[in-house]
C-alpha cells in the first residue's frame, strides 16, 4: 500500500510522511507592547541562524556501464511516470527531452519532442526549443525539417519565421532565406515582417528587389506610414523623381484618411529639402483646404514655420491668419450658437479685408438664430446684425445692402414678444444720413406701432425738434403719453417744450393734467417741475396754491422744508416801488423781507404742530425740521429769532433696546437715539410731582392711624 502511494520524486516516502504539522495558532491575550521591542531585522537574523541545513541527496558516482544503464532506466521511469500524470505540462516534456539530449541519445530526444508536439502542437515554445536543440547539435537538416513543419502549422507566429530565416542566413543560404521570406509574405504579415524582408535585401545591396517588395508592401498595407517609408527609401537612394511619384500616388489614395496630415507634412518637407519651396507651399495650401480643421494643428504649425523661413511678409500673415481661421472654424462647428466665437472670427476676416469672406462669415453667423424667443438669448445675437449693417455702410460702402440688412433684421425679431429699440433707431439714423427723411419717419412710426419704447419716442421727438416740426413733436408727445400716462419724464418734457415756445398756458395745462393722473412713476419730480415752472413765471400765489395742494396729498418732511424755503426767498414784485424815492424803496424791501420771514415761520409752525399732534411717532423728522428752522432763522439776520426755535429743540438721548429672536429669547442689545421734546419733559415732571403728592398723602394717613 505504501509503495502504491509513494511519490517517485520523493523516493519511497509518501506525501503524508513529508507534511510538516504546524502548531495551532494561539490567541494573544495581552496586546500591550512588550518592554523590549524586537525589530523585523532581528527576527529574520535569528531565523537565519536557527535554520537547519538543507537535506540533499548524496551525489552518485557512476563507475561502470551497468550502473549507468540502471540510472538511465530509473530516470526515464521517473519522467514517464510524471508525464502520465501531467502530460499537458510542457515544462516536463522539455526537461525530459533536454535530459535525453544531455545523455547524447538524440533519437530518444527527438522521440520525446515529437510526443510533446502530438500533445500540443500549437505551442510555439516547443517548436522553438526543439529546433534550437537540433541547431545546437548541428543537425541542420533536422532543424530545417522542424522549422518547415512549424511555419506550416503556425504561419501567424512571426518568431518562428524570424528564427528560421536567421538560421538560413547564418548558414549563408541567401536564396533559401529569400524563399522563406516569400512563403511568409504570402500570408500578408504585419508591417514589421515586410520591413525585415526589405532590410534583408538591402543587406545584400538588392535595391531593385527591395523596391519591388516596397510596391507589394504598400499594396498590402496601404497606410500613410508605409508610403512615407517607401518615399524615404527612394530619397535615400537619390531617386528624387521616384520619391515624388510615390508621394503623389499616396496623396491620390490617402488624401481623405484620418492621418493624411502626416502624409502632407512629409510630402511638403520632402519638397522643401529638394529646394522646391513653391511646390511645398502648394502642398501645404492643398492640405489645409482638404483636412478637417480639428486635426490640422501640426500642419498649421509646420506651415507657419515654413512661411517664416521662406515666405514674405504677406505669406507669413496669410499663414497665421489661416491658422487662426481654422481654430475659429473648429469652435463654431462645435457650438454654432457661441456668438463670441463668431465675433472673433469676423474681426479676423475684417483684419484681412476680403469682402467676400467677410460677408460669407456674417451670413453664416446670422443664420444661427437663437432657438428660444426670449430676449436674454437674443441680446448677444442682435449685435451680429448691427455689426453687419455697420460694416456694409462704413467699410463696404454698399448702402442698398445696408438697408437690406436692417430690413431683414427687423423682420426676424418677434416684436409681439420683445423688441430692440437700438435696431429701430440705427435703421432710422441710417436713413437720415442718406437724406431719406420719409424713410426714417416710416421706420420710427412702425417702431411706435409695433414695439413702442421710451428710447424710440425720445429719439423721434429729438429728431423732429431738430428739424423744427413742433406740431409733429406735440403729436408724438401725445402718443407717448397715451402709451405711458404714468411717465413723469414725458409730462415734464412736454411742458418744457411748450414753455420754450412761450406757450405758458399750454404748459400749465399740461402740468395740471399730469398731476391729476391716478398713477405716476416719480410724482415728486413732476411736482417739483411744476413748482419751479410757476416760480420762474413769478406766480407766487399759484406756487403757494400748489404747495397747499401737495400738502393735501403728502405731509413729507421735504415738502414742508421746500415750502418754507420758498416763502423765505419769495419777494412780491410791486411796480409801485419803482416810483418811490430811495428811502422809500429800502423801507419797502425791508417790509417785504419781514413778510417773507413771517410766512416762512408760519409754515414751520404748521409743520411742527402737525408732527406734534398728528404724527408724534416721527420724532426724528420733527427734530430735522427744527434744525432746518434754526438754520433758516439764523440766515434771516436781525429779522430772525433763534429763541423761538431753541425753546422747541429736543434732547438727544442714547438708549438701548433688547434684540429678541424668533423664539422669544433675548439675543443682545441694540443702541439707538431717542428725542425728548420740552412738552414731554414737562409732562414727565408733572407725573413725578403727582406721584410724590400721593405718596406723602398716604404717609400722613398711615401716621394718623
Amino acid at each position: 500500500m505504501a509503495s502504491k502511494d509513494a511519490d517517485p520524486s520523493l523516493g519511497y516516502l509518501t506525501r503524508k510522511d513529508t507534511e510538516v504539522k504546524l502548531p495551532r495558532p494561539t490567541r494573544v491575550k495581552n496586546k500591550t507592547p512588550a518592554p523590549i521591542q524586537i525589530t523585523a531585522e532581528q527576527i529574520l537574523r535569528e531565523a537565519r541562524e536557527r535554520q537547519e541545513a538543507e537535506i540533499r541527496p548524496p551525489k552518485q558516482k557512476i563507475t561502470d556501464p551497468t550502473e549507468l544503464a540502471d540510472y538511465r532506466l530509473r530516470k526515464r521511469k521517473e519522467f514517464e511516470d510524471l508525464i502520465r500524470r501531467v502530460r499537458w505540462n510542457q515544462s516536463v516534456w522539455i526537461k525530459y527531452a533536454q535530459w535525453e539530449e544531455s545523455q547524447k541519445d538524440f533519437n530518444r530526444a527527438r522521440s520525446v519532442w515529437e510526443r510533446a508536439l502530438e500533445v500540443d502542437y500549437r505551442n510555439h515554445t516547443l517548436w522553438l526549443k526543439y529546433a534550437e536543440v537540433e541547431m545546437k547539435n548541428k543537425f541542420i537538416n533536422h532543424a530545417r525539417n522542424v522549422w518547415d513543419r512549424a511555419v506550416t502549422l503556425l504561419p501567424r507566429v512571426d518568431q518562428l519565421w524570424y528564427k528560421y530565416i536567421h538560421m538560413e542566413e547564418m548558414l549563408g543560404n541567401v536564396a533559401g532565406a529569400r524563399q522563406i521570406f516569400e512563403r511568409w509574405m504570402s500570408w500578408m504579415p504585419d508591417q514589421q515582417g515586410w520591413l525585415s524582408y526589405i532590410k534583408f535585401e538591402l543587406r545584400y545591396n538588392e535595391v531593385e528587389r527591395a523596391r519591388a517588395i516596397y510596391e507589394r508592401f504598400v499594396q498590402c498595407h496601404p497606410k500613410v506610414g508605409a508610403w512615407i517609408r517607401y518615399a524615404k527609401f527612394e530619397m535615400k537612394n537619390g531617386e528624387i523623381v521616384r520619391a515624388r511619384n510615390v508621394y503623389e500616388r499616396a496623396v491620390e489614395k490617402l488624401a481623405d484618411e484620418e492621418d493624411a496630415e502626416q502624409l502632407f507634412v512629409a510630402f511638403a518637407e520632402f519638397e522643401e529639402r529638394c529646394k522646391e519651396t513653391e511646390r511645398a507651399r502648394c502642398i501645404y495650401k492643398f492640405a489645409l483646404d482638404h483636412i478637417p480643421k480639428g486635426s490640422a494643428e501640426d500642419l498649421y504649425r509646420k506651415f507657419v514655420a515654413f512661411e517664416k523661413q521662406y515666405g514674405d511678409k504677406e505669406g507669413i500673415e496669410d499663414a497665421i491668419v489661416g491658422k487662426r481661421r481654422f481654430q475659429y472654424e473648429d469652435e463654431v462647428r462645435k457650438n454654432p450658437l457661441n456668438y463670441d466665437a463668431w465675433f472673433d472670427y469676423i474681426r479676423l476676416e475684417e483684419s484681412v479685408g476680403s469682402k467676400g469672406r467677410i460677408r460669407e462669415v456674417y451670413e453664416r453667423a446670422i443664420a444661427n438664430v437663437p432657438p428660444a424667443e426670449e430676449k436674454r438669448y437674443w441680446q448677444r445675437y442682435i449685435y451680429l446684425w448691427i455689426n453687419y449693417a455697420l460694416y456694409e455702410e462704413l467699410d463696404a460702402g454698399d448702402m442698398e445692402r445696408t438697408r437690406d440688412v436692417y430690413r431683414e433684421c427687423l423682420k426676424l425679431i418677434p416684436h409681439e414678444k420683445f423688441s430692440f429699440a437700438k435696431i429701430w433707431l440705427l435703421a432710422a439714423q441710417f436713413e437720415i444720413r442718406q437724406l431719406n427723411l420719409m424713410g426714417a419717419r416710416q421706420i420710427l412710426g412702425n417702431a411706435i406701432g409695433k414695439a413702442p419704447k421710451d428710447k424710440i419716442f425720445k429719439k423721434y421727438i429729438e429728431i423732429e425738434l431738430q428739424l423744427g416740426n413742433i406740431d409733429r413733436c406735440r403729436k408724438l408727445y401725445e402718443k407717448y403719453l397715451e402709451w405711458a400716462p404714468e411717465n413723469c419724464y414725458a409730462w415734464s418734457k412736454y411742458a418744457e417744450l411748450e414753455r420754450s415756445l412761450a406757450e405758458t398756458e399750454r404748459a400749465r395745462a399740461i402740468f395740471e393734467l399730469a398731476i391729476t393722473q391716478p398713477a405716476l412713476d416719480m410724482p415728486e419730480l413732476l411736482w417739483k417741475a411744476y413748482i419751479d415752472f410757476e416760480i420762474s413765471e413769478g406766480e407766487y400765489e399759484r406756487t403757494r396754491g400748489l404747495y397747499e395742494r401737495l400738502l393735501d396729498r403728502t405731509k413729507h418732511l421735504k415738502v414742508w422744508i421746500s415750502y418754507a424755503n420758498f416763502e423765505a426767498s419769495a419777494m412780491e414784485e410791486n411796480d409801485e416801488s419803482s416810483d418811490l424815492p430811495q428811502d422809500g424803496v429800502e423801507e419797502y424791501n425791508h417790509e417785504a423781507k419781514k413778510e417773507c420771514v413771517q410766512r416762512a415761520r408760519r409754515v414751520f409752525e404748521r409743520a411742527v404742530n402737525y408732527y406734534r399732534t398728528s404724527a408724534p411717532d416721527l420724532k426724528e423728522e420733527r427734530a430735522m425740521l427744527l434744525e432746518e428752522w434754526l438754520k433758516t432763522e439764523s440766515s434771516f439776520g436781525e429779522l430772525g429769532d433763534i429763541s423761538v426755535v431753541q425753546s422747541k429743540l429736543p434732547k438727544k438721548l442714547k438708549k438701548r433696546k433688547q434684540i429678541t429672536s424668533e423664539d422669544g429669547g433675548v439675543t443682545g442689545y441694540e443702541e439707538y437715539f431717542d428725542y425728548v421734546f420740552p412738552e414731554e419733559n414737562q409732562a414727565t415732571n408733572l407725573k413725578i410731582l403727582e406721584a410724590a403728592y400721593k405718596w406723602k398723602k398716604q404717609k400722613i394717613t398711615s401716621d394718623d392711624e
